[in-house]
Order: structure tokens, then sequence, then C-alpha cells
């Protein structure tokens, strides 16, 4: 066997020499090259001292001490790999470079002395090897997990090489501590094996561009290293196991030894691979023992720096930008929920919500809301089964281009979805990932909730306002009765005289101007109790069309299906008025006003059109719901179309609008179908 021995280690010799010639020739002075051709000549050193101590008989433990400048040379390119550092200064100045020269230095010398003391004792060297194999097999771990595909292509040769010098240098040290002694049959095995590996070597250094590889672990400790310090107790206690039988069973103990070791490889290797074993072990480790991917202090503080910086026209926008910035999604959405039957789209940037995608979200809504789950349409399409009744129709979020929806909750209160769109596929959603999402969400449904809370607040400032001129307007029409009681008084001593006569008429004629403007500027509502009831809508607003047809442009009349629901007619009547006769104002008489009523699966949809003036998208957007804001002057309150909107959402309902200047505007109102057994806004047909 020692010939064998000399003969392997000598090969090694051999090809490392001749690796090592082809990195100086390729004149790469760069700090990963270097790194590679000091880890090549110690190699070649420690298989060179390893042949000498077959030939010339001196202790082992010289060859085991080059043995340990070659694993530490070869870890310490591999942390290398992990770090950005591209010059030997700032790579000494590394904290894990230097950790891991501390700790290997320290091992080092204390197993040697201890061995010293000892009497030349192994055993403390043994487990040394053990323990320095085993963490090359960590960071080799963490190299490659950590490393983008790309970077994976490039080094998954080296890491293969590495990884099987480490397992068979661990199983040969975790043998000889149990039996006290090395096998020398795997010892000079070492030799061919070196050999063996250097084209992957090669292969992964000529793959590696410039010399670099750029790889950026996300956290300390992953997942992957547990699961090799796992391996490597299981191991080591299959290795006892081994030598148990290999004790026991004689002549057959080699044989079954070696065969028992593969066998519980072969088990190891089945369980490391077993998908859901690695996600529970992976969640439930990564959960409760290690650092999270996610700085949730640096992430907070960059939510709130992103809140005060992206610029948008409204809160839904930036909260929308915000969330799309997360997943790096180019388009995105926020949808809120007003009914079971209806959401309203209130920010959209590259997503048009139809009524077909606005029906499907409402099915996946009701998902989300019950699960609190953020849905991964790439994983659904994928895995299915991952998302327990859940049915997506992935041919129309394609379409869209939407990838993710994520569930916006206020305390335990569903909100609406934001929408994730993007044009080439967007990484999978990990666990952590979600969660940071899930976080996210919460946040900025709080932003916007307040936001809204702001504008309700500044729109009951505004009615207290209203109420404040409805007091002054009270004093002018009090002087103006002070005026006309006068009149009255002096009429029975002055009515012969002419010039009393003519400031009458002066005054009855004043106070008819300012009652005029009075009038005109409060246009007084009269609060009265109402009540529902089950209400033929399309007979109300033919009722409304009799009404406003005496004066020009005539409004057209259309109506499908039975439009009978469970309403206030009284209030509707009113806000139907005044939707009607701004569209006739807004057209010329030779235009024209259509109104159409149409019934659908779950609402009556009222649809208000004209050929008018129009109105700009800015408009709309900014002004027309806004209460007090006004285009007619003195002629109007600005509280009209506001009153509309406030009505129709109060019953669960919608209103859109959409215009273009001097082309005309279309007022679509969606009014969900109750009976007079709807209880608390819940339709119970």
């Amino acid at each position: 066997m020692d010939f064998y021995g000399l003969i392997g280690f000598s090969l090694a010799v051999g090809v490392y020499t001749l690796f090592a010639l082809l990195i100086i020739a390729a004149r790469n002075y760069s700090l990963v090259a270097r790194a590679v051709l000091i880890c090549t000549l110690v190699t070649l050193s420690s298989n060179l001292i390893a042949a000498l101590q077959i030939k010339l008989g001196f202790s082992l433990q010289w060859a085991m001490l080059t043995d340990g400048f070659k694993i530490a040379c070869w870890s310490l390119l591999i942390i290398l790999f992990n770090t950005e550092h591209r010059n030997l200064k700032a790579l000494v100045g590394n904290y894990y470079v230097r950790q891991y020269i501390g700790i290997w230095s320290v091992l080092m010398v204390g197993s040697w002395l201890a061995s010293y003391w000892l009497g030349y004792a192994y055993e403390y060297i043994f487990l040394l090897f053990i323990i320095l194999n085993l963490w090359m097999l960590v960071l080799l771990e963490q190299l490659y997990r950590n490393a983008d595909l790309q970077v994976r292509w490039a080094i998954w040769p080296l890491v293969v090489a590495l990884a099987s010098v480490a397992i068979f240098d661990f199983v040969i040290y975790a043998q000889a501590t149990m039996v006290d002694g090395i096998d020398f049959n795997f010892w000079f095995s070492r030799g061919y094996l070196a050999f063996l590996v250097t084209p992957l070597l090669l292969i992964s250094i000529r793959r590696i561009k410039n010399g670099e590889v750029r790889i950026f672990v996300s956290r300390n400790v992953v997942f992957y290293s547990s699961m090799l310090m796992i391996a490597g107790a299981y191991l080591l206690l299959m290795s006892f196991a081994g030598y148990i039988i290999n004790f026991i069973g004689g002549e057959w103990g080699d044989l079954v030894s070696l065969g028992f070791l593969v066998l519980s490889g072969i088990v190891l290797v089945a369980l490391l691979i077993t998908e859901s074993l690695r996600r529970r072990v992976k969640v439930f480790i990564a959960k409760n023992f290690f650092a999270n991917k996610y700085e949730y202090r640096d992430e907070w503080l960059n939510l709130i720096e992103k809140i005060e910086t992206t610029s948008g026209a409204s809160h839904y926008q930036m909260a929308t930008q915000i969330m799309q910035s997360k997943v790096e999604a180019s388009c995105g959405a926020i949808i809120k929920k007003f009914s079971n039957q209806h959401y309203q789209l209130q920010y959209s940037h590259g997503i048009e919500i139809n009524d077909e995608l606005e029906e499907h979200l409402l099915e996946v809504g009701l998902f989300c809301h019950q699960q609190g789950w953020i849905v991964d349409v790439n994983e659904y399409e994928k895995s299915p089964l991952l998302y327990p009744d859940l049915t997506l129709n992935i041919a129309l979020l394609r379409a869209k281009k939407i990838q993710i929806i994520v569930p916006i909750f206020i305390g335990k209160a569903f909100y609406g979805l934001f929408l994730l769109a993007n044009e080439q596929e967007l990484k999978r959603l990990n666990w952590e990932d979600r969660d940071l999402l899930f976080a996210i969400s919460k946040q900025l449904g709080n932003f916007v909730s307040l936001y809204e809370a702001t504008d309700k607040l500044s729109e009951s400032k505004q009615f207290d306002a209203f109420n404040r001129m409805s007091a002054f307007l009270v004093h002018d029409l009090k002087n103006v009765q002070a005026q006309l009681a006068l009149i009255t008084a002096n009429a029975e001593k002055h009515r012969n005289n002419p010039e009393f006569i003519d400031d009458v008429f002066e005054t009855v004629e004043s106070a008819t101007q300012r009652l005029e403007k009075v009038l005109s500027q409060l246009r007084k509502k009269q609060v009265e109790q109402s009540s529902n009831s089950q209400t033929d809508i399309a007979l109300t607003i033919k009722k409304v069309i009799e009404q406003s047809n005496l004066s020009l442009p005539a409004v057209q009349f259309e109506q499908q299906g039975d439009c009978s629901t469970f309403i206030d007619n009284e209030s509707f009547h009113s806000v139907i008025h005044h939707l009607i006769q701004n569209a006739q104002e807004a057209t010329e008489s030779s235009g024209w006003v259509k109104v159409s009523i149409v019934e659908k699966q779950r609402v009556i949809r009222i649809i208000i059109e004209d050929n008018g003036c129009g109105m700009s998208e800015e408009f709309i957007k900014n002004r027309l719901f806004r209460p007090f804001d006004t285009t007619k002057g003195n002629a109007g309150m600005g509280i009209g179309v506001f009153e509309a909107k406030q009505f129709f959402e109060n019953m669960a309902g919608i209103i859109k609008v959409t215009s273009t200047p001097k082309k005309g505007t279309m007022f679509t109102i969606d009014i969900p179908k109750r009976t007079i057994g709807a209880i608390n806004g819940q339709n119970l047909l």
C-alpha cells in the first residue's frame, strides 16, 4: 500500500505543479488569482510532504501540519469570494478574515501543544481536522447558496472539488477519532482524490472572469450552515456505528462498515434534498435561531424616508410607488374595498382595471382577507396546492402582467389590495419577503387611512365654515326683512306721497336683488327624516327627465332589465336631478344628453352622458368631488356632485367619471341590487 500511496501523492504533486504554472502564465494579478496561486502552492507542498513521509518515514504530524495550512488557505479563499475587497490590505482588515485566522491559530497551537504534553497523542489533532473540515463545508455552503445563477455556474466545480476533499478528510479523521488511529487505506487514497479534483478547480478558475467573483452574503449564519452542522453530527454518529460493526464483524467488518457508511450517506442525502423537510426546517431555524434577512430597523427608517421624499399627486400614488420599489415592479395599483360587490380604484400606473378583473379580484380579496396571505402569481402557477381554496385566472392576470397581490389591513379590518405588475418575471417570494411586504403594507395602510381621515376632517371644517356663512346670510335676510317691515309701518302715513312711493320701489328692487343673491348662494336644503323602500329607480329617473325636459337640450332615456332596489327614493330623486341638470347646463341646446339604466349580475348601472364642454382629468381628480369647489361662481355652492358621491357610497354603491374636454362627459353609477330583506347593507339576494 505504501507504493500505491506514494504514486497517488506524486501524481498530485505533478498536477498541482502544472496548475500553478498555468496560473503564473496567465499573468492575472488580481487578488483572487494570487490567492488561488497561493492555495495551489500550499496544496502542492502538502502532497509533497505526504509523499516524502511515505518515502522517508518521518512523523505523520508534519503531513498533518501542512494539511492544516492547506485547509486554512482554501477557507480564506472562500471568505474572499464573500467580500468586496480587491486588495490585500483591505482583505487583512476584514473582520471575518481576522476571525478565521484567530480561531484557526488557537485551534492549531492548542491541538499540537495538547498532543506534545500527552506524549504525542493524536486524538486532539484528529478532532482539530474534524472541526476544520466541517468549518470549510459550512463556508462552501454559504458561498454557493448566496451566489446568483451566473456566479453559481462559475464556481460549482470549485465547490464540488473542495467539498469532496473536505468530506473525505472528515470521514477519515472521524473514524480515526473512534479507533484512535488513521486507516492508511483511506490515507493513501487522498493523493488520488487530490489528483482527480484538479480539473474541476481549473474549470472554475477559467470561468471566473478577470479572476473576480462578486458574491454578497445576506446574513452571517444561514440555514444551510445549520444543515451542514446536523449532517456533520450525523456522519460522526454513523462513523461510530461503523466502528462498532467493524469491531464485532471480524473479517467481514471492513466490508460491512464501508457498506453501512455508504448507506448512511444515501439516507442523509435523501433527507437533505427532501423539499418539504428542508422548507419546514429552514423556516423554523431561521425564525427561532438566526438573524433575519432584513434588518427591520433599517427597513423602517427607509420606509419613513421614502414616505417623506416620494413625490406623488396623492397619498395613494405615494403608497403604491413605495410598494412597487420593494419588489422592483414597474407597474402597480391600489384598490379599496367599498363593499362585497365593489372595489374602488384609488390609483393605478400601468394596470387597467376592468369589470372582469374587478370581479375576479373580489374572490382573490376574499381569500386574502380570510387567510391574511400574499398571493405570488408565479408561485401559484407552479404550485397551486400551496394556496388551498384559491382559484386564480392565470390568463387574465398574465394579460394584465399582475404578479403579486398584497392585502392591506388597517388593524384587523381589510382595506383593499396592492397589485404589483412587471414586464419581466419578478423574483419568487420567500417567507421573509412576505413578512416584509406584509409589514410595509400595514404601515402604508395606516398612512393612507391617516390621510383619508385628514381629508374627512378637512371636509368637516368646510361644513363648519358653511354653517358660519349661513349665519351671515341669515343676518342679510334679517336686514331685508327690516327694510320691508319699515315700508309696511310707514305705508299708512305716506302712501299718498309720490316721493315715498319712489323710495318704496327702490327699496323693493334692492331687497329683491339681495334676496335673489342670497337664495342663489345658499340654495338651502331642507333636512328631513327619510326612509328606504323598495323602489323602481327607472320610474324615478323618468319623472326626473320629465321635469328636466322643460329646458334644452332634451334628455333621452333607455332601460334594460328590471331596475328595482331598496333605496331612499327622495334622496335618489334629488341627486339624479342634480347630475342631469349639470349635464344639461354643460351642453349646448343643440347637443344631447342620454340616460341609460342596465341590470347586471350584482348591480344596477346608471349611465349619464352628454356631448358638452367636458372636464379635464386634473379637474376630475382634484376638484369635481371636493365640496364648496364650483365653476359656477356665485351661482353654485359646489356641493351637488359631492352630495351625490356621498349618497351612493353610503349605500355601498360607486360613481365613476370619464370626460374629455370639448367632447363630453359620462357618469357611471353602480347601485347594489337589494331587497327589503337587506339588513345593515348586506345583500340577501
